[in-house]
């Protein structure tokens, strides 16, 4: 299959995704293997949409490593697991693959990314506060668990449509946080963290949302990224006044060192792997 020769290395570690050219996951893993002057083989596999659990055979069985796992296959690799984390049970997804005893090991790092993005990067508190989540997507289901851990005081999902929000709500319940589902039209009441989850809203098809959501000093926080730093989302929480905002480039360097550290047994430093990408290096 195209794109899984690999260089002479012990060190083979990919990237699926359907497109994947975009990715930046091979720069970060570079960028942490070099805090130890370790080389890592770290490529993009373009898997096809109808060959996705063949192109991952393939790779372990040539020697793989472990692979990272994003749109729109992570749904598939928690579906090929033998062995899941208990965060990768609750977002039915799987952004992390690895072997061990010859069985295909899978976790999903994203919630672990965003929450240490939030807390250590940007040094917001999650607990006690009241959150809103926009969107109900598979995004959001793999942050839930970690976003609920910190013990905010309430968290509403809202989405177009209010079903998916309900379904998220059933299946995160009884964790001792209140959870409620509303439509993106009828979101009522102030929040003192709003994160994004729409990821059209990169492309400025975000939603109408009353300035009065925003609690007095509420943070923004949108998961997807861009190399300016701002989205159509933060843009509006600037227009309103938030007094923080933040878009998902840490979170998507956060996740890869979860994943780094589960595949090495260290954990990399992120904050200057973080810059170096925002100044574009």
């Amino acid at each position: 299959m195209a794109g899984l020769t690999m260089r002479e290395s012990n060190q083979h570690y990919a990237v699926f995704g359907n497109p994947i050219a975009h990715s930046r996951s091979p720069q970060i893993h570079q960028a942490f293997a070099e805090q130890k002057s370790q080389t890592v083989d770290y490529q993009r596999i373009e898997a096809p949409l109808d060959g996705f659990a063949e192109t991952v055979e393939k790779f372990f069985s040539d020697g793989g490593r472990g692979a990272n796992v994003t749109v729109p296959f992570k749904e598939q690799a928690f579906a090929l697991c033998d062995v899941l984390t208990e965060r990768a049970q609750h977002a039915k997804a799987v952004n992390t693959l690895w072997k061990k005893d010859g069985k295909l090991h899978g976790d999903n790092t994203d919630g672990v990314g965003l929450v240490t993005d939030i807390r250590q990067n940007f040094g917001w508190q999650l607990a006690d506060k009241r959150i809103l989540i926009l969107g109900a997507g598979g995004a959001v289901r793999g942050v839930l668990a970690p976003l609920i851990a910190q013990t905010p005081a309430e968290i509403v999902i809202a989405n177009r449509t209010i079903s998916r929000a309900e379904k998220l709500v059933e299946d995160f319940s009884g964790a001792g946080i209140s959870l409620f589902a509303n439509t993106l039209d009828n979101i009522h009441g102030q929040f003192d963290v709003i994160i994004n989850a729409i990821s059209a809203g990169l492309h400025g098809d975000m939603p109408p949302l009353p300035h009065t959501v925003l609690a007095q000093d509420c943070a923004c926080y949108d998961m997807v990224y861009s190399a300016t730093g701002s989205t159509p989302f933060i843009e509006w929480a600037r227009q309103h006044n938030a007094v923080a905002d933040g878009d998902g480039l840490g979170m998507l360097v956060e996740q890869a060192a979860e994943a780094f550290s589960i595949w090495h047994g260290w954990r990399p430093a992120t904050q200057t792997v973080i810059h170096a990408m925002r100044s574009g290096a």
